[in-house]
């Protein structure tokens, strides 16, 4: 009887260490035979104990491969040309993907089968193993990376008095029924892959950085560090009532808070992007990937509908009492500019959501800004109209943080000799500086 190597069959002469990658990689891919005691030819050589050889490959795979693949693998011995041939009959696994337990989930220990050979299985391949056995939520899915620490974690539980040993983790899911960690446990342990880069800019163009941040590790460590960084951003503005100095925060911290928690909680984490919070002038703007559930809109987190993309990790924070049940960030977030006249925006794209925090101080001095402009009067027929002119400067001005001489024609439609004299009397009346020169050149509020 002749016998060929092929994708699903196997020839060994004898029994080794290496066996295992070929078990592994029929499990991991359509299933297949292993025929001990053949040679590369298809020419029986036998083996001269079978029940050894059986017995020796079985605590191999029960030792030496994970998760558990015992009962999708069969021994039995059968006989060629008179001799003696131990068959291993490897079925497709359910719990794909299975790999050698010293290596761990990663290329080099997860095996497929390519044609007539086993070969290492890519982090692609692996993944989409993982998906199709965990399913496709994400925080669910076993772990790439298994040799991960929770030194920030811990610290976070311990500042509530929660206990975080193995039993919770189980609990919490970060740990699944064969003991491994999850991505969820990725998300919050030190090893964390994914960042929060801060950015900030001297104006709306993002021609030029003042300063940049990012921020790693456990997600608690980077809400914990981002959060102090935007509050060192976050200026103080004082007024006087009589006597009394009033003291008040470009942006309420409440709002901070509820829109940084908002992208650690509800990102999509599959994809390989950071989180992103610009702070300009006149605004904060935070990114984070993962649009809306489909089941969604815009209109219904106005409702307070919420749809959570990741439940486990807001159960974690939920616990934490880091964020509230039924989603009641995005209505914190609006409560918080209940007395100011600008409002923070949501904006959202199919991979994409966007929360617009407005600078209260700054709206303020507009609006102040502007009851001036009415009240200001042209000194000359060329000046004529610049009341008017200047209310549309302001408002521009505070959507887009600064203003050229081709914004400042688009806007009114005059010519450039116009809105050269119309800039050069703002900026002589003190209430606008020049930046940047000749082709570079824009305006902004002056604040001195």
């Amino acid at each position: 009887m002749q016998f060929k190597e092929s994708e699903t069959i196997e020839f060994k002469r004898i029994a080794t260490d290496d066996i295992k990658k070929e078990i592994i990689a029929f499990a991991n891919t359509k299933g297949g035979k292993i025929y001990i005691g053949v040679d590369d030819d298809g020419s029986p050589i036998g083996i001269q104990d079978s029940d050894d050889t059986s017995l020796q490959v079985s605590n191999m795979a029960r030792d030496a491969i994970k998760p558990d693949i015992s009962f999708f693998l069969h021994c039995e011995t059968i006989s060629m040309e008179g001799k003696e041939i131990l068959s291993i009959d490897v079925q497709r696994g359910t719990e794909r993907p299975y790999y050698i337990a010293k290596k761990g989930i990663r290329p080099e220990g997860v095996y497929i089968r390519q044609g007539y050979s086993s070969v290492p299985a890519t982090d692609n391949a692996i993944r989409q193993m993982i998906k199709e056995t965990d399913g496709e939520h994400f925080e669910d899915m076993r772990s790439l990376e298994q040799n991960l620490t929770f030194k920030a974690a811990e610290e976070e539980f311990e500042k509530r008095g929660i206990p975080f040993g193995s039993s919770q983790m189980k609990t919490l899911g970060l740990l699944n029924k064969d003991g491994l960690y999850t991505n969820l446990a990725l998300i919050l342990s030190d090893e964390c892959k994914h960042t929060i880069k801060v950015a900030v800019f001297e104006n709306e163009r993002k021609l030029k950085f003042k300063d940049r941040k990012e921020f790693e590790g456990s997600v608690f460590t980077q809400m914990n560090e981002a959060f102090k960084y935007i509050d060192l951003c976050n200026r103080t503005s004082s007024t006087f009532e009589g006597l009394y100095r009033i003291d008040s925060k470009d942006y309420p911290p409440e709002a901070i808070r509820e829109a940084l928690l908002n992208c650690i909680v509800h990102r999509e984490y599959s994809i390989q992007a950071s989180t992103l919070i610009s702070i300009y002038s006149n605004k904060i703007e935070f990114v984070s990937v993962g649009g809306l559930a489909p089941e969604i809109s815009l209109e219904d987190l106005d409702l307070g509908v919420s749809v959570c993309r990741n439940p486990k990790l807001a159960n974690v924070f939920y616990r934490l009492e880091l964020i509230e049940a039924y989603g009641t960030g995005i209505r914190r977030i609006m409560e918080s500019y209940e007395d100011c006249a600008c409002k923070p925006t949501i904006e959202t794209t199919p991979n994409a959501f966007k929360t617009t925090l407005p600078n209260m101080n700054e709206w303020n001095e507009l609006s102040y800004l502007k009851e001036d402009a009415e009240r200001y009067e042209p000194h000359n027929r060329e000046t004529k109209g610049i009341s008017n002119t200047k209310n549309k400067i302001l408002a521009f001005m505070k959507e887009h943080g600064a203003i050229t001489r081709k914004d400042l024609e688009k806007l009114t439609g005059a010519s450039q000799a116009s809105c050269v004299r119309i800039l050069n009397d703002l900026e002589e009346s003190g209430y606008i500086k020049r930046q940047g020169k000749a082709r570079n050149t824009y305006y902004c509020l002056n604040r001195q």
